[in-house]
C-alpha cells in the first residue's frame, strides 16, 4: 500500500546549506511528483544567510528546476527565517512564521524540524526549540519530530551529551537520528534476501560462512570538507555509522516481525556481541592510511595533504580497514572485515559473504585450478544487485570445473524505480516510521566499538600508512587477511 505523507511544514534548519539544496529539496520534489505530499506541505527554510521568501523560493525551484506545476504551488507557500541559531529571536520570527503557514496551508500544527547545520549547533538549536515551547504538538493529534544528521557526537562522551540535551526537549519517540546508508534499497534487500528466502537464512552461520567483507569505496577526495575531515577522519565519517549500520543487518537475528522496534532491538544486540578491541588488538587488527598523489578514472590527483584546509602534516586517516569479531552464537568464530576509503579505485559499496570450501573435492586438484569459494555479494552501489559465485562445469570432454557468476540486478528485474536514500527516509520522517532511523542506544553501543580503536591510535598504535590514490589502499590492509589465510574480495564492479 502506497504511504502518503500528512499535512506537515517542513522546517529546515541550514536552509542555506549544500545538503539541503543537494539532497533535501530534490527528495522533497520527487516525493511531490510522485504523489506522496499532501496538498497541506509547506517547507519553512531558516539560516544565517541573508534572504527573504522570494529568494528561497528561487533557491528551492533552482533545486528542483522539474518539479511540475505542483511543486510550483509548494514553493510559493515555502518561507524564509534569517537569523543566528543561538539568537531566541529567531525561533520567536520562526514560531511566528509557522502560526501564519498553519493558517494558510492547513498543516494542521504538525512540524518536521530537520538540522542540516553544522554538528556544533544541533544542542543550541534543540536547546532553543525547547525554550521557544516550539518542541510540543500546538494542536490536538498534531506532530513534532526533530531529524538529526550524522555525525552525532565525536565520540562516546559527546553523544551522551547530545542525547541528553536532545532528550530536554524531545522524547526519544520524537527524535530521528539519519544515515542515509539505512535508506538505500539493497541496504535493505538485505533483510528481504535473508528472512523471505529458505535457502539462504539456514546457512547464514559460523557453519558455513567463513568471512564476511565490506567495502565503501569512494573514488572522490574530500573536495571543500577539508576544515570538517580534519577533525573527522574516515571512522568518524563513515565506520561509526554506515558501516556499522550495514554490519548489524547483516548479522542481527530474525525478528518476530518488521516492526521498527523488533529491527532495532536486534541491531542493538549485534553491537553489544561485537568484541570491544584492546590496544594491542587494535595494532594487530586495524589499519589507518592517508591518500598520496595518484591517477583515479584517468585523471591525476593531488594527495590529502596537499588539499584545501587540510595541514601540511597532517595525519587524519582517510582510509580504514578492520576485522571486528561478533562473539554470539551464530557468528562466533567469523571474521567481518570492513574497509573504507576516499580515492580509492572504484566508486562501489557492496557486502561480500565468503563460504567454507567443500570438505573434500572428488576430483583431480589439476581440474579445479580456476575454482574458488562460492560468495553472496550484496551490490548496495552503484550496480544495485546481487551475485552468486559458485563452481560450474566448463563446457567439454575434460572435466573442469571452474568459479562462474550468477547475477541479480533491480534495474533487470524491476521496472520500477527505486527511490533516493533521502526521499524514503524523509517520507518515513513525516509518516512517523522510525524502523529506519538510528536510535539512541545504536548511537552509544557503536561509539563504544570506535572510542578504544580512536584512543589507541591518538597513542601511536596502528601507524598512519600511506597509499597511492587510484589503488585500494595500503598494503598494511592485504596483510590483515593475509595473515589468516584470507584475501580482500575484488568488487564486482565499480567506477
Amino acid at each position: 500500500m502506497t504511504r502518503q505523507a500528512p499535512p506537515a511544514a517542513f522546517v529546515i534548519m541550514g536552509a542555506s546549506g549544500d545538503l539541503t539544496t543537494r539532497k533535501l529539496l530534490p527528495a522533497l520534489a520527487r516525493l511531490h511528483a510522485g504523489g506522496l505530499l499532501p496538498h497541506g506541505f509547506a517547507i519553512v527554510g531558516t539560516a544565517r544567510s541573508e534572504m527573504n521568501d522570494e529568494q528561497f523560493r528561487q533557491l528551492l525551484h533552482d533545486a528542483a528546476p522539474k518539479g511540475g506545476a505542483g511543486w510550483r504551488d509548494v514553493i510559493s507557500r515555502s518561507r524564509y527565517v534569517a537569523g543566528e541559531y543561538h539568537s531566541p529571536l529567531t525561533y520567536i520570527n520562526l514560531g511566528e512564521v509557522l502560526r501564519e503557514v498553519d493558517n494558510a496551508c492547513a498543516t494542521g500544527g504538525n512540524r518536521i524540524f530537520y538540522l542540516a547545520t553544522p554538528p556544533a549547533v544541533f544542542g543550541t538549536i534543540v536547546e532553543r526549540l525547547g525554550g521557544a515551547a516550539m518542541n510540543k504538538p500546538s494542536e490536538h493529534g498534531s506532530f513534532v519530530r526533530v531529524v538529526i544528521e550524522k555525525p552525532y557526537g565525536r565520540d562516546l562522551k559527546t553523544a551522551t551529551e547530545l542525547d541528553h540535551t536532545v532528550h530536554t526537549a524531545f522524547d526519544e519517540s520524537s527524535v530521528y537520528r539519519i544515515d542515509h546508508y539505512l535508506g538505500k534499497e539493497t541496504v535493505q534487500n538485505v533483510l528481504a534476501l535473508r528472512f523471505a528466502n529458505a535457502i539462504f537464512e539456514p546457512i547464514w552461520n559460523r557453519r558455513y560462512i567463513d568471512n564476511v567483507q565490506i567495502t565503501v569505496a569512494e573514488t572522490l577526495g574530500i573536495g571543500h570538507r577539508g576544515s570538517f575531515y580534519e577533525t573527522a577522519g574516515a571512522l568518524r565519517d563513515i565506520v561509526q555509522n554506515h558501516v556499522l549500520q550495514v554490519l548489524t543487518l547483516v548479522a542481527m537475528e530474525p525478528p518476530a516481525r518488521i516492526q521498527p522496534e523488533e529491527i532495532r532491538d536486534e541491531k542493538v544486540k549485534v553491537l553489544r556481541a561485537i568484541d570491544i578491541m584492546s590496544s594491542d588488538e587494535v595494532n594487530d587488527y586495524t589499519v589507518r592510511g592517508q591518500y598520496g598523489p595518484g591517477e583515479v578514472l584517468g585523471e591525476r590527483v593531488e594527495g590529502y595533504c596537499d588539499e584545501e584546509d587540510v595541514a601540511p602534516d597532517s595525519h587524519t586517516e582517510t582510509y580504514v580497514a578492520a576485522r571486528f569479531m561478533v562473539d554470539n552464537w551464530r557468528w562466533n568464530g567469523v571474521p567481518f572485515f570492513v574497509r573504507t576509503g576516499k580515492r580509492l579505485r572504484a566508486h562501489t559499496t557492496e557486502i561480500a559473504m565468503e563460504f567454507k570450501d567443500v570438505p573434500h573435492l572428488p576430483f583431480k586438484a589439476m581440474d579445479a585450478t580456476g575454482l574458488g569459494s562460492n560468495v553472496l555479494v550484496v551490490r548496495v552501489q552503484p550496480d544495485d544487485g546481487i551475485t552468486l559465485r559458485f563452481g560450474a562445469k566448463v563446457p567439454g570432454q575434460d572435466f573442469r570445473v571452474r568459479t562462474v557468476d550468477m547475477d541479480f540486478t533491480y534495474a533487470d528485474a524491476f521496472t520500477e524505480e527505486s527511490p533516493d536514500a533521502y526521499e524514503r527516509l524523509l517520507l518515513d520522517a513525516l509518516v512517523g516510521d522510525p524502523t529506519l532511523f538510528i536510535r539512541e542506544d545504536e548511537v552509544r553501543n557503536a561509539w563504544k566499538i570506535c572510542d578504544p580503536i580512536l584512543d589507541a591510535w591518538a597513542e601511536g598504535r596502528s601507524p598512519l600508512a600511506h597509499y597511492r590514490a587510484g589503488t585500494w589502499g595500503p598494503k598494511e590492509a592485504d596483510r590483515l587477511l593475509a595473515h589468516e589465510g584470507r584475501a580482500w574480495h575484488e568488487p564486482c564492479c565499480g567506477s
